[in-house]
């Protein structure tokens, strides 16, 4: 099943696309896709409705991030290791673990504003897990059990508030919009082997990042092993689990996202993202 939140932000609804590519309307459903409506049994009886005898939505709504209330957006760092190299880190012995601001989650398809000051913004396109059931030591064997499904994430970065002065990754990875989600939530059931996925990412049409989840260095059952000893996964939680080459700063010279950019990347059945980069304006007062 295909879950989608579409609307205008901050007041989007619930919705599914049919085996037809029609969105349908879940609202007499269920009120939201969240950690509440994406545990276990929500996700049982909501396979049990026969989508096509629910309101077609018309109009080409925005699909707004597939996942509503978001607890923790945990993000996995130097996951593949040719993307390492080109970093010039080496490959992690165990997991690098951050986190990125759920204030950075956007829609799929809204437009990325670069933060004030910006010199650096870069792009990653990634695989991210959707928890539906809490995890706590979870063994590995059993961990994809506590996953609800599978979107597409953009981990946009700015570079130089990531790697210098501090250093500190959670500042280069969280400002507004720089966390588009979706544009839908497939169910885990539709994607049998989340580390045969491709992944890929164009600017301006030109195909930078073009990688397989099968060179992951750590699965992802392991991660959802690895995270459940050190904080519980609750239901709606987001684990963004690392980037292909490709990116930015691995280029030679390094590549920078510039306002009027466009930005397409996409995961084989999770769908397509399309951002348009545009300058920092201040908030009005």
């Amino acid at each position: 099943m295909k879950l989608v939140r579409y609307g205008k932000p901050g007041a989007e609804q619930p919705g599914a696309i049919d085996d037809q590519g029609i969105l349908r309307d879940l609202s007499v459903v269920i009120p939201d896709v969240t950690g509440q409506t994406l545990q276990p049994e929500t996700l049982q009886r909501l396979r049990s409705v026969k989508l096509t005898d629910l309101p077609i939505v018309t109009d080409g709504p925005r699909f707004g991030p597939c996942v509503g209330s978001v607890g923790k957006f945990i993000c996995i760092g130097l996951n593949y290791s040719d993307h390492a190299a080109e970093s010039g880190m080496e490959v992690p012995r165990e997991p690098v673990v951050f986190m990125k601001a759920t204030s950075s989650i956007m829609g799929a398809n809204d437009e990325v504003m670069l933060p004030r000051d910006s010199t650096k913004a870069d792009w990653e396109v990634e695989l991210g897990v959707v928890i539906g059931k809490e995890a706590k030591y979870v063994d590995e064997t059993k961990a994809l059990d506590h996953v609800a499904g599978y979107c597409v994430v953009n981990d946009l970065s700015e570079r130089a508030f990531q790697l210098e002065g501090t250093g500190q990754w959670v500042k280069g990875k969280s400002a507004d919009t720089f966390g588009p989600i979706g544009p839908w939530l497939v169910t885990a059931d539709e994607i049998p082997n989340p580390q045969d996925l491709r992944l890929w990412l164009e600017v301006d049409g030109h195909r930078y990042q073009d990688g397989s989840t099968s060179t992951m260095v750590f699965t992802v059952a392991y991660l959802v092993s690895y995270l459940s000893r050190f904080m519980s996964l609750q239901p709606g939680d987001i684990i963004s689990t690392g980037t292909p080459p490709g990116v930015g700063l691995g280029q030679k010279p390094p590549v920078y996202l510039r306002a009027g950019q466009i930005v397409k990347l996409g995961i084989s059945g999770l769908g397509e993202q399309t951002q348009r980069v545009i300058p920092f304006k201040p908030q009005a007062e």
